[in-house]
């Protein structure tokens, strides 16, 4: 009860920030993107001392510099300026590598976390911003995250109910095949009512989200195999019912570039009928 309570009040706090437009979108972005910093280098940090345990979450370094970096990303973003937002973030990871190398806390993985974190939140400030040539779309993002969430829940639900063979064990003991199938079939029911609701095709939006649901469930593989690497289980306790930031977003910061490659390189549309 306390992860469907908590998993609805956050889905209502960002679907508002989509609506209300690309500023409190924008804000929204680098506040997510912070507290995920946060937890990303603690995850990471090569050395635990009892002067700064890992579980009283001491102030970091890296987590101010790839805050900085992703805040000054989405300010260019907002300005129409990708180029910009691109260096910001280049930027940002070398020299959170450098402040990593000099402190001796597990460079490559610190200065990764710009990435991990910074793309996929550019990413989607960007599908809200350019498909409608500078116009706010709020309709694709919204749609977006509809898909991803109807494929967490639905693994989450059918993984519990039916139970059985695991997907990957030695990565996320608790990821079944029947809850990763179940997962992408609400998401394909889920999208597929989206976009009949706005009159659109509804079948080949149905067969797009069950195959881009696999995206998702890839991003929440990847961060169960970094979490396991580091000897976690959970990236945090902030949000209840769900663990950390980073358990929550896993799947979305895994599917939001994949979106934006294939609507800004590849040309589809997202909405099938919508817009274009």
């Amino acid at each position: 009860m306390t992860r469907l309570i908590f998993g609805i009040l956050l889905a209502c706090v960002v679907i508002a920030s989509v609506a209300l437009g690309p500023a409190p979108f924008a804000i929204l972005l680098v506040l997510v993107s912070m507290l995920a910093a946060r937890e990303w280098h603690r995850l990471v940090r090569a050395v635990e001392t009892p002067a700064a345990p890992f579980h009283q979450n001491p102030f970091h370094l890296q987590t101010l510099a790839t805050t900085i970096a992703i805040g000054l990303g989405t300010a260019a973003m907002v300005n129409y300026l990708p180029w910009l937002a691109l260096v910001f973030l280049i930027l940002g990871t070398v020299g959170g590598f450098v402040l990593a190398r000099v402190r001796g806390d597990n460079a490559p993985f610190q200065a990764v976390g710009v990435l991990y974190i910074g793309v996929p939140a550019l990413s989607l400030l960007a599908l809200h911003l350019y498909p409608l040539d500078h116009s706010p779309h709020p309709q694709l993002v919204v749609g977006f995250f509809l898909l991803v969430w109807a494929t967490d829940t639905g693994a989450l639900v059918f993984g519990k109910l039916i139970g059985g063979k695991k997907l990957a064990p030695s990565i996320s003991p608790g990821k079944t095949i029947a809850g990763t199938i179940g997962g992408s079939v609400c998401a394909a029911i889920v999208y597929g009512l989206y976009i009949a609701f706005y009159d659109f095709s509804m079948l080949p939006a149905m067969l797009f989200a069950f195959v881009f649901s696999g995206v998702a469930h890839g991003g929440d593989l990847l961060e169960s195999f970094i979490k396991r690497r580091f000897g976690r289980k959970d990236s945090g306790s902030l949000i209840p019912g769900h663990g950390g930031v980073l358990d929550r977003v896993d799947s979305t910061f895994a599917a939001a570039p994949v979106m934006a490659f294939l609507i800004f390189v590849l040309g589809l549309n997202p909405l099938f009928g919508g817009y274009r």
